[in-house]
């Protein structure tokens, strides 16, 4: 459990340090720290079950997810701020990696395996980021609505704005 401990912190450093990189807003990258440390905390607990790596992915994108569109609403900033760190322990890299390796190789069994597997990761990420904007946009009754990169009271728009 230490391990999964210090896995998890080194998450956290990873995706403060990735969305740094990316130039996300300073204010956030504690909140986008906490987004990815929580889903690769997510998918370890998942991997340590026993669960192949492609239903780990779908769990712990599914929580990115949620945490990322809690996190927007809270701090009245975009999904993507903290969706992009939340998911990048996720992000099957080491598939892309082995691809190339057994493609080089000329090991083409395995480099099959490594391809349908690294697709099966990609699409239960997609999947799952796709139906926790769905959650959200169907539960979205709530008093705030997202527009564009600002959150506004209903009824605050001006007449000339709707269609």
């Amino acid at each position: 459990m230490i391990e999964i401990g210090i896995k998890t912190i080194g998450f956290f450093i990873a995706v403060f340090s990735f969305s740094m990189l990316i130039n996300s807003p300073k204010k956030y990258l504690i909140w986008a720290g906490i987004s990815g440390a929580a889903a690769g905390f997510i998918y370890m607990i998942c991997m340590e079950a026993g669960w192949n790596a492609v239903i780990s992915s779908f769990w712990s994108a599914l929580a990115a997810g949620l945490i990322s569109h809690i996190f927007a609403r809270a701090l009245k900033a975009p999904v993507t701020i903290f969706l992009i760190g939340g998911i990048l322990p996720t992000v099957p890299g080491n598939g892309i990696y082995q691809i190339m390796n057994y493609v080089l190789q000329n090991d083409r069994s395995m480099a099959s395996f490594y391809l349908t597997q690294t697709l099966e990761i990609a699409g239960a990420i997609a999947l799952a980021i796709f139906l926790m904007d769905t959650l959200f946009k169907v539960v979205r009754k709530g008093e705030w609505k997202q527009d564009s990169l600002r959150y506004i009271q209903k009824g605050e728009r001006k007449e000339e704005e709707k269609w």
